[in-house]
């Protein structure tokens, strides 16, 4: 994380005028029984985006709004089964403290202490993102 940000500045507020925000949804079949059980299992996306806003409370209410986009019941599958996704609200939202950039840092995240072996374990190579895409695409 490049910490060199002015000291003075309010830490929720992009200086830069950009804030990345993630939010969830899920999806149901509309008739299926049980949609609204606190236990019961669903797919469900998050999507990180960006989007710029004057302060937090504005970018808030923007990604809210785009993800409450594409939500309306629709007919899917072969059968015309009528689903549709549902928005569960908002998971994350930071304000992009530099100018948008090649290699500009967007996000950061903090970690608890872990083993070496554990950090080194998150760490993926080039084939190995591939491998998730080509997995990715046969599912779908």
């Amino acid at each position: 994380m490049n910490d060199d940000r002015d000291p003075s500045a309010s830490a929720d507020i992009s200086p830069v005028g950009w804030y990345v925000g993630s939010y969830l949804l899920r999806f149901v079949e509309v008739d299926e029984p049980g949609n609204e059980e606190p236990d019961s299992r669903f797919l469900a996306w998050e999507n990180t985006v960006i989007v710029r806003a004057r302060d937090l409370d504005e970018a808030f209410r923007k990604i809210e709004l785009l993800g409450m986009q594409g939500t309306e019941p629709y007919q899917g599958g072969p059968e015309g089964v009528p689903v549709r996704w549902i928005f569960e609200g908002i998971t994350d939202l930071l304000p992009i403290y530099e100018p948008l950039e090649d290699g500009a840092e967007i996000m950061w995240e903090e970690h608890d202490a872990e083993s070496l072996r554990s950090l080194r374990e998150r760490s993926m190579s080039l084939e190995q993102i591939r491998e998730r895409f080509r997995r990715d695409k046969g599912r779908s």
